[in-house]
C-alpha cells in the first residue's frame, strides 16, 4: 500500500519547503478531518447503491472473495535524475589469499551401522502422499468454492431478473392505477361541471319565467301610468293640442271681438238713428 511517510526511491530531486512555507499543524488536520469525511461520505454512498446479497442458506456462511477482473498496481512515481562523475583510476588490488583457519581440536570418525539411516523411497512416501492428498483436497475444495459462488453468481443473477420484472410489473400496474385514477378524477369533474351547468340552465330558466310571470301584470300597469302622466302621447293629437286649439282660440277670440266691436258700433249707430228720430 502506498504511505506518503514511506520514500521510495531517490530522494535527491524531491522538492523540500522551507520551514517557513510549512502550512500550520492546525491547518493540515482540518484537511485531513475534511479527507476522511469526504471518504466517509463516498463509502456510505457506495455501501447505499451496493446490491446487497441474498442470505446464506442453512448451515452455511458468505465469505468475502475477490472478484475483480482486472487488478491495478499501485505505485507512486518519483521524479529522480541520474548523474555521471568521473573518478581516478585505481591501482590493481592484489589478490587476497585464502583464509585457511587454524587446525584445532582432535580428528574422530562416525561409525553408522546398516539401518540407521532412513530409506528415501520408504520414508518420503507417506509424506508425499499427505502433501499429495492434503493439495488434491485444497484443490477439491476451491474447485467447490468456485463452483458454490458460480451458483450464488447464477441465483443472485436469476434473483435480480425476477425482482427486475417485478419491478417492471410493479410500475405498469402503478402506471395503470394512475391513469384509471386521473380518468375517474377527469370523469367526475366532467360531471360535476354537467351537473353544474344543468343548475345554471334550470337557475336561468326559474328565473325567466319568474321574471315573465312577474312583468306580466307590470307592464301594462306602468304603461298605462306613463300614458296617464304623458309620457306615451300621439303626436297628431299632441300637436292638435298645443298648436292648432290655441291658434282656434286665439283666431275665435278675435273674431269674437270683432263682431262684438261690431255688434257694439251697430247698437251705437241704431242708438244715433233712434236718437235723431226722437
Amino acid at each position: 500500500m502506498y504511505d506518503r511517510r514511506v520514500v521510495r526511491g531517490n530522494t535527491y530531486a524531491q522538492h523540500i519547503l522551507p520551514a517557513t512555507s510549512q502550512a500550520d499543524k492546525v491547518e493540515i488536520q482540518k484537511q485531513q478531518e475534511a479527507r476522511r469525511r469526504a471518504m466517509a461520505r463516498k463509502r456510505e454512498k457506495e455501501e447505499q447503491f451496493h446490491s446487497r446479497t441474498p442470505e446464506a442458506l442453512e448451515g452455511r456462511k458468505h465469505t468475502d472473495v475477490q472478484t475483480e477482473l482486472y487488478l491495478e498496481e499501485l505505485s507512486d512515481h518519483i521524479e529522480d535524475v541520474s548523474v555521471e562523475c568521473q573518478t581516478d583510476a585505481f591501482l590493481d588490488k592484489p589478490a587476497t589469499p585464502l583464509f585457511i583457519p587454524a587446525k584445532t581440536g582432535k580428528d574422530v570418525a562416525t561409525q553408522i551401522e546398516e539401518g540407521e539411516l532412513f530409506h528415501f523411497d520408504v520414508e518420503v512416501q507417506p509424506v508425499l502422499e499427505v502433501l499429495v492428498g492434503k493439495t488434491v483436497e485444497q484443490a477439491l475444495l476451491e474447485v467447490m468454492e468456485e463452483e458454490e459462488l458460480a451458483c450464488l453468481r447464477a441465483q443472485q443473477h436469476a434473483f435480480q431478473e425476477l425482482r427486475n420484472a417485478e419491478l417492471v410489473e410493479v410500475q405498469r400496474l402503478e402506471e395503470q392505477e394512475r391513469r384509471r385514477r386521473e380518468e375517474k378524477d377527469r370523469r367526475i369533474k366532467q360531471q360535476r361541471a354537467v351537473l353544474e351547468k344543468e343548475k345554471e340552465t334550470a337557475e336561468k330558466i326559474a328565473a325567466r319565467a319568474f321574471a315573465r310571470h312577474y312583468l306580466a301584470d307590470l307592464l301594462p300597469s306602468v304603461f298605462t301610468t306613463l300614458r296617464d302622466h304623458g309620457y306615451f302621447y300621439d303626436p297628431v293629437q299632441r300637436d292638435v293640442e298645443t298648436g292648432f286649439i290655441p291658434w282656434l282660440m286665439e283666431e275665435v277670440g278675435y273674431a269674437l271681438e270683432k263682431r262684438h266691436v261690431a255688434l257694439a258700433v251697430l247698437d251705437m249707430l241704431i242708438q244715433d238713428v233712434i236718437d235723431q228720430r226722437l
